[in-house]
């Protein structure tokens, strides 16, 4: 593959930039950038860019990603000072990207970039977000796979406005989107609850997610467990706010019950009521360190190291192809 187009892109050429989020992936890397390479064949009436956003990686992923840039001047590089996150790095991603469609991808290689052309017609047909759907996840434990898929039907449940189930943040977001999405002043953006709430018309593509071609994941249980917090608190649902009421609710409907009844041992009807009160009170605390979160005005992230792109027009280049 060339490393860079001799004519000018025509006015009706399309621009989509492809975003991948990094975190210590040292060992996957060069083969990702590799299989992205391949899969970015230039067809016509696209051209693409690729970003990596390192996510204060403590291994030699920016070094390789410096290697990238070197040789594909399409290819353009931030750096976080530290670890913000996953989905700090995907908004730091969508922020830097110039596309006319932006596709988010892990670098993992459990997403398979071979999909991302197939992505690109749909969003030529008028698809604004076209998002993959893993029909399986190949390589997880059943635990993984058991909580993801009472995750999304969870939040399907209580959320105000529709949720993709089964989807990641593996998506293309057409311009208009990714403009609605980088506009927000969200401190902690969930943002495939985003994508949903902002209802844009979507289409899926199914795929079988593969399992990691190196390294361990990135999730681990409490960054699971905050990425859920974050969905449950921040996306739109006000189930969350409305417990302690429900909760109080039924707190003295059964007090009323056990008195007009006069069951019960002594102890329990305080015991309980303290429970109820304590799932109350942290959910409330919950919210207040939302808010808090908020309103101190913190960026998402912070970028130490920025890498741009020199030729407009280059087309990504394989670490092979280049040597």
């Amino acid at each position: 593959m060339p490393a860079s187009q001799t004519s000018p892109p025509s006015p009706t050429t399309h621009l989509i930039s492809v975003v991948l989020p990094c975190y210590n992936e040292e060992a996957v890397l060069a083969r990702t950038h590799d299989r992205l390479a391949r899969a970015l064949r230039p067809v016509e009436g696209v051209r693409y860019e690729v970003i990596y956003v390192d996510d204060g990686s403590a291994d030699a992923t920016w070094n390789l990603i410096r290697t990238f840039t070197r040789e594909s001047p399409m290819v353009r590089a931030v750096r976080f000072s530290r670890n913000f996150g996953h989905q700090a790095a995907c908004l730091g991603g969508l922020k830097e990207a110039r596309g006319d469609a932006v596709v988010v991808i892990d670098a993992d290689l459990q997403d398979p970039p071979e999909i991302i052309p197939e992505m690109v017609a749909r969003w030529r047909q008028g698809w604004h977000v076209v998002s993959a759907r893993r029909t399986a996840r190949h390589g997880e434990t059943a635990f993984k796979n058991l909580s993801a898929f009472a995750f999304y039907r969870l939040l399907g449940r209580i959320s105000d406005h529709p949720v993709a189930f089964d989807t990641g943040d593996f998506r293309l977001l057409d311009r208009e989107v990714v403009d609605t999405l980088t506009g927000l002043t969200d401190r902690e953006l969930f943002l495939r609850g985003a994508v949903g709430w902002a209802g844009f018309p979507e289409t899926t593509i199914e795929y079988q997610r593969d399992p990691r071609a190196a390294g361990e994941s990135k999730y681990t249980l409490p960054k699971m467990l905050a990425l859920s917090r974050s969905a449950f608190l921040t996306s739109g649902s006000v189930l969350p706010l409305r417990l302690p009421l429900w909760t109080g609710t039924a707190s003295l409907a059964g007090a009323l019950a056990m008195a007009l009844t006069r069951r019960g041992r002594a102890g329990a009807l305080p015991l309980a009521l303290f429970g109820l009160e304590s799932l109350a009170v942290g959910t409330v605390g919950e919210y207040l360190h939302a808010v808090l979160r908020q309103v101190q005005g913190r960026p998402a992230y912070v970028i130490s190291e920025r890498i741009r792109s020199t030729i407009p027009g280059a087309v990504l280049a394989s670490v092979e192809e280049v040597a």
